[in-house]
């Protein structure tokens, strides 16, 4: 009996290693789910199209819908160090190569705070966005 308990946390711990990561392919689950567990984030891979882009301070912000104020859009943050390497393997800026197509990424999708200035100044007012941060190439796959 006093061997029962170390042996299921083998047999548990061996089990949860060996099920298949979540794939996502709707962004609106995607949204939902983040915001359900919410400071947490929902891992998985995330079939997602991209249709607007933008750069701030070498980051590379990759969306699913034009506006990415837009609650219905889940943007994907990619580090200057990780679009400089894209850019290098792509021939062009990771801003531009992934406009219009579908790429598959590996991360978590977690809802962030957005804060709203007004002429430079932080408002009392806030928003919600979905990130998924990426810190490796290895991360993000073209679809098409």
């Amino acid at each position: 009996m006093k061997y029962l308990l170390p042996a299921l946390f083998l047999f548990l711990g061996g089990c949860a290693s060996t099920l298949p990561t979540s794939q996502y392919t709707n962004t609106s689950t995607v949204i939902a789910a983040a915001a359900e567990v919410a400071p947490d984030g929902v891992t998985g891979e995330f079939i997602l199209p991209i249709k607007a882009s933008g750069v701030r301070r070498g980051k590379v912000f990759l969306n699913t819908q034009l506006d990415y104020r837009d609650q219905r859009s889940i943007t994907v943050a990619i580090s200057p160090e990780v679009a400089a390497k894209l850019a290098e393997q792509h021939g062009q800026s990771a801003a531009e190569f992934f406009i219009n197509k579908d790429i598959r990424v590996k991360g978590t999708a977690r809802r962030v705070t957005i804060d709203l200035f007004c002429q430079g100044r932080l408002m009392n007012t806030y928003y919600y966005q979905t990130h998924i941060d990426v810190t490796s190439a290895a991360q993000i796959q073209l679809l098409n």
